[in-house]
């Protein structure tokens, strides 16, 4: 036996990364819709050797189905999610509409994973942001050990972040640099993103922080603990695949910088790679389609009490968003549906 499985959104970059984890981590399914909006009805995608023809969102009928993995925006799920929830099937969503309500779980199943029984709520459990998921996996092994007191983190997000779009601009400013009759002026992102930082992601706050900025503090609160101190600037990279952050930790004890790293050795969904020679670290490009969170350059913060550096990189496409949602729907089936 399996479960009847739903992806929404599965022609976008997420959705069709959610089907390929599906399928990678053999996922006991019985039954698989993929839908779409009117504009990509008909569009086929790939699940393992097959070839899926995805359906009209507006008019599919979740009853029967177990559980639907959303991967649209915000606006889209907060017509469709509470559709599923109300027919029966769990909702698992990527988008941000549900991060911040109390009555949804937050989850990334290595940090929380007792959260998922408060799914019975509303029917619907939240996938974190990006940015967030990775820097928690990090966060908890260490905050078990010696309670975290602050974090100060800064990002180096990919444009795979901002979807399809954000991928496209960046490849076509790029050939443009080197072909100066053609203009690519900036779309999906503030400025040029080509051979460019650009340190906003989302809108700005009237604190001004970024939205983005804001949602790691959130989420991190609601996800580790609601005592740690967060402060965050995310900043956006010519990268294709792959967020980066570096991340400065104070704790409320000493934590050893060999002992950390023997700590994250052991912690699940982590691989350390921590060599202090030319190389000795992981880049986005190396992380790129695998599983992991990595963890490079641990090491002592001499200018505060109890502090620790470390370098944290992840795809962003998979534990950041398609990944953690599977892992998600995995511990909901292990713990609650209990069907295959």
């Amino acid at each position: 036996m399996g479960y009847n499985v739903v992806v929404v959104g599965a022609t976008g970059n997420v959705g069709r990364e959610m089907l390929n984890i599906l399928e990678e981590r053999q996922f006991p399914i019985e039954k698989i819709a993929v839908l779409a909006s009117r504009r990509s009805l008909g569009t086929e995608v790939s699940f393992g050797d097959k070839t899926l023809k995805t359906q009209d969102l507006e008019t599919f009928d979740f009853t029967g189905w177990d559980m639907a993995l959303f991967a649209v925006g915000s606006e889209a799920t907060k017509v469709h999610a509470p559709k599923a929830a109300k027919a029966g099937c769990v909702v698992i969503d990527n988008s941000s509409l549900y991060r911040y309500d109390e009555q949804i779980p937050l989850i990334v199943p290595e940090v929380n994973p007792q959260a998922i029984h408060d799914y019975k709520n509303k029917n619907i459990i939240a996938n974190p942001n990006c940015s967030t998921a990775q820097m928690v996996v990090a966060l908890k092994p260490l905050h078990d050990r010696a309670k975290i007191k602050r974090v100060v983190v800064s990002t180096y997000q990919s444009v795979s972040g901002a979807g399809k779009n954000g991928m496209d601009e960046l490849w076509e400013q790029t050939k443009a640099v080197y072909n100066p009759t053609k203009d690519v002026p900036p779309e999906a992102f503030q400025k040029q993103i080509a051979f460019n930082v650009i340190p906003q992601i989302d809108v700005f706050m009237d604190s001004g922080d970024t939205k983005e900025e804001w949602k790691m503090v959130a989420e991190t609160k609601k996800i580790v603990d609601p005592a740690i101190k967060v402060t965050a600037t995310c900043v956006r990279v010519p990268v294709f695949v792959g967020h980066s952050e570096a991340i400065n930790i104070e704790f409320e004890d000493f934590l050893d910088e060999d002992e950390a790293r023997d700590i994250l050795r052991e912690a699940p969904g982590i691989m350390v790679i921590d060599k202090r020679e030319p190389g000795g670290y992981v880049t986005p490009v190396e992380c790129a389609g695998d599983f992991a969170t990595f963890i490079s350059r641990v090491r002592q913060d001499v200018t505060i009490e109890n502090g620790l550096n470390l370098w944290c990189v992840s795809d962003n496409l998979r534990k950041g968003a398609a990944l953690n949602a599977v892992q998600i729907a995995e511990l909901l089936g292990r713990e609650v549906l209990k069907k295959a």
